[in-house]
């Protein structure tokens, strides 16, 4: 993203007129044009006035293209090591990256609750920013609503986002066959945890951080080295455990993975238990899995243990034959049993 000089730390916005957003804010008139042109422009686009538009036009490259989109409902708004905004940014990333792409660009639409303070406001918007400069991504285009107070959440964000693809594999679901490796990028559930820890009041000798970071530039770092990539997936909503399951389904093959090989820090897993949760289920905004072929997994590994992102990749198991369409896990000590998915949410939405 390119850098802006003009971009400083104090809202641009003159909230002793304005401190709290008005349904004004998002009704097309002057109040709407000046939160676009002193708050969102400055901060996320180009300032040239000749480049205003209903959409924006792109060069890509003459390749395949990517394209996903996302919502962001988090409560509450700034947790341990983030906040909404850069959520918004690297879940849209990772997603794209999960189809071996490069990020691009971003669209940021905004649907924000009458009286909603607009100092708050512009701290989502600076970390909106610093995560995508952070990503090397640049946000081209949005939207603002306004709703009536008591009908909304205080914001939502939704974030678009498209991707080159430069290479040739497919990586996807239907790719997987059997005697494929599965390698986690690092430790899980913190991301769930750092949330449910403020929510529930809990406190622990360490504070609990969420994971969330944009992995593109590891995934990028794989492709570049000729590392065959089957499938990969991020560990978002419903978690490793859900993650696993959706591609064994959808391969029509059978995951075996082993419960000593899957990372959890100890403040993680007691943080869990108090509440009742299981860390498989538990929600992750920076970690995914990798399928790679036997023969690739090795060197995998080792590239993606030389990555800030990847320094605690472990082999969590193998996808094995077609006869069970299921996902067990063998325990610590030695039993085997099926990881099923969820019927319903473990815990309240935390993305």
């Amino acid at each position: 993203m390119k850098n802006n000089a003009s971009f400083t730390d104090s809202c641009p916005i003159p909230t002793s007129d304005y401190p709290y957003v008005l349904l004004a804010h998002g009704g097309g008139g002057k109040l709407m044009h000046q939160l676009i042109e002193k708050m969102f422009v400055p901060a996320f686009g180009d300032t040239n006035p000749l480049h205003r538009h209903d959409s924006a036009v792109i060069d890509a490259p003459s390749s395949q293209i990517a394209f996903t989109t996302d919502s962001y409902v988090v409560r509450p708004l700034f947790f341990p090591g983030g906040d909404i905004g850069m959520l918004a940014v690297n879940g849209t990333v990772n997603d794209l990256s999960m189809s071996g792409a490069r990020p691009v660009v971003l669209s940021v639409s905004f649907i924000l609750e009458e009286g909603f303070p607009m100092d708050i406001l512009w701290r989502v918007v600076q970390s909106i920013q610093k995560a995508a400069q952070k990503a090397n991504v640049q946000i081209v285009t949005g939207d603002t609503k306004v709703v009536d107070k008591g009908k909304g959440d205080g914001i939502f964000i939704n974030t678009s986002g498209v991707g080159v693809i430069e290479h040739n594999q497919t990586i996807a679901p239907l790719s997987v066959k059997e005697g494929d490796v599965i390698i986690l990028n690092g430790d899980i559930a913190r991301h769930g945890m750092a949330i449910m820890a403020v929510r529930e009041g809990l406190e622990f000798e360490s504070n609990i951080e969420t994971d969330s970071a944009p992995v593109a530039d590891l995934v990028g770092l794989l492709l570049s080295k000729g590392i065959e990539i089957h499938c990969l997936r991020d560990l978002t909503r419903g978690g490793l455990a859900s993650t696993l399951n959706e591609i064994s389904l959808a391969a029509q093959l059978g995951i075996e993975i082993e419960e000593s090989n899957i990372p959890v820090r100890e403040d993680v897993a007691a943080a869990c238990e108090i509440l009742g949760l299981d860390p498989l289920y538990v929600a992750n905004e920076g970690r995914f899995v990798a399928f790679i072929p036997e023969k690739d997994h090795q060197q995998a590994l080792e590239i993606m243990k030389g990555h800030p992102l990847g320094e605690g990749s472990s082999v969590i198991g193998k996808v094995s034959d077609a006869m069970k369409v299921l996902v067990t896990m063998k325990s610590k000590i030695g039993a085997s049993r099926v990881v099923d998915m969820l019927s319903g949410e473990q815990l309240p939405r935390i993305c």
